[in-house]
């Protein structure tokens, strides 16, 4: 008893364990520490086991009283209270090896004693403390496995509706496959167009940047010329006023100055032709720069297009990436799924082996249990027939008993007759044996006086 594997509680504590977890309703109430101490009752004790098989096995406690009873055995009531102690003691001595409890006897049941019933109510409050938290555990992970079936049906109701979407969103419809084919073939169509045109245009703006260049030198080359003209005309105010004048000189000069005016005038016409030209050529820049803001602003809407079935496109991405994440998240909560499946299933059999070993046992039972209310339907039959037989024993008896009082009343009235007749008789056999004897005695006088006679 020393080798216990299992703490050994205290009266107090096994007390209320015993009043909240094991009794109910008034046997909690009325169970108390004075039914194990000092001396422990045999009949709370029982009822305590009785409770313990009913809520581990749910044995009830009048499953114990029925047992199979032979036709032969005389006077099964005898056996009642017998019956119900050797149950309850076969099914702990089966119970508390769980328990680690191996010596429990007979003794424990008829006698107990505190400390050893103590130990073997500590064992069982260590069990009942083991099976709770275990169905605490299995409750957490059937709840577990609930939200995790409740999360798969959410994801692959989710997978389901993305691939819904992208099927929505990349498949075109009927009325519209046209069309798109015609968009598709427009832009394409424009996207070629408009690479030629930013080629044509990178080749205008080149020209257009090699023509400001050069506007930009001849105005330098004019600007220049003018400051010259300018200089010149300053020196020849000086040298005018140094230089004495001969008119050969001057005509000279003169000449060489209508040369230089005419060439200027030819450099300036040029200059303003080529400004023309240059104008135009701007013009014709500006006219193209419009034309190509008509055909940017068309390429905006392009691009805007383009952005949005771009932005169509991630989104499809996004919602491939996210069904590849839920597909992988799927198959993770597959695979959990498996394990907790086959968890589960070995579990269920184990369930269903114990539901068919109790189911077995309770068909045993239910068995045993319909043979003893057939044996107890026969006994109570028999009972009966033996009872409606004693009825009519009774009543025969009765009968019997007042035929035989009639006899004994006729018997006695014959006997009280009999009497009469008896003492009348005695009475005439006596007045007839006097008869005879004075009959004998003249006799016997006539007889002497006959032979004195003679």
């Amino acid at each position: 008893m020393s080798e216990n594997t299992f703490p050994v509680y205290k009266l107090d504590v096994i007390v209320t364990f015993v009043r909240t977890e094991v009794f109910t309703g008034q046997e909690a109430k009325h169970f108390s520490k004075n039914d194990l101490t000092p001396s422990p009752k045999p009949e709370s004790v029982q009822r305590l086991y009785m409770r313990v098989l009913q809520l581990l096995y749910r044995f009830r406690p009048e499953c114990h009283f029925m047992v199979p009873l032979s036709e032969n055995i005389q006077y099964p009531a005898f056996y009642e209270w017998t019956t119900s102690i050797m149950s309850v003691y076969l099914r702990m001595r089966q119970f508390l090896p769980i328990c680690y409890v191996y010596d429990f006897s007979l003794n424990d049941l008829l006698a107990p004693k505190v400390k050893k019933t103590a130990i073997i109510l500590s064992g069982i409050m260590n069990f009942l403390h083991f099976r709770k938290q275990r169905m605490e555990m299995a409750q957490e992970h059937q709840e577990r496995f609930r939200s995790d079936m409740d999360r798969l049906q959410a994801c692959s109701k989710g997978i389901k509706e993305a691939e819904k979407k992208i099927e929505r969103l990349t498949t075109i419809p009927p009325e519209q496959q046209a069309e798109a084919k015609e968009l598709a073939a427009a832009l394409a169509d424009l996207q070629t167009n408009t690479m030629h045109e930013y080629q044509e245009v990178n080749g205008i703006k080149e020209t257009i940047a090699e023509w400001k260049t050069e506007i930009a030198e001849r105005s330098q080359k004019l600007t220049q010329m003018k400051v010259d003209v300018s200089t010149l005309k300053e020196d020849i105010g000086k040298l005018k006023s140094q230089i004495v004048e001969s008119p050969e000189e001057l005509n000279n000069q003169m000449e060489k100055m209508k040369n230089s005016v005419k060439n200027l005038k030819l450099s300036i016409e040029q200059a303003d032709e080529r400004l023309v030209e240059l104008q135009n050529t701007v013009q014709t820049v500006t006219h193209n720069e419009a034309e190509i803001q008509l055909m940017y602003k068309l390429l905006q809407d392009l691009q805007s297009g383009m952005n949005t079935t771009k932005e169509r496109h991630e989104e499809v991405q996004e919602l491939a990436a996210l069904n590849e994440k839920q597909q992988k998240e799927l198959k993770n909560l597959g695979t959990e799924e498996c394990q907790l499946k086959r968890a589960q299933a070995m579990k269920l059999d184990k369930q269903t082996k114990q539901q068919l070993r109790r189911q077995r046992k309770k068909e045993i039972k239910d068995h045993q249990i319909q043979d003893v209310l057939g044996q107890c339907d026969q006994v109570y039959q028999k009972r009966e027939g033996i009872a409606d037989k004693i009825q009519e024993i009774t009543r025969d008896t009765q009968q019997i008993r007042s035929k035989m009082q009639n006899l004994m009343d006729e018997c006695s009235k014959e006997t009280n007759k009999a009497q009469a007749l008896y003492e009348r008789l005695l009475g005439s056999l006596d007045q007839f044996h006097k008869r005879i004897e004075n009959h004998v005695v003249e006799g016997s006088d006539e007889i002497s006086k006959m032979i004195a006679n003679l």
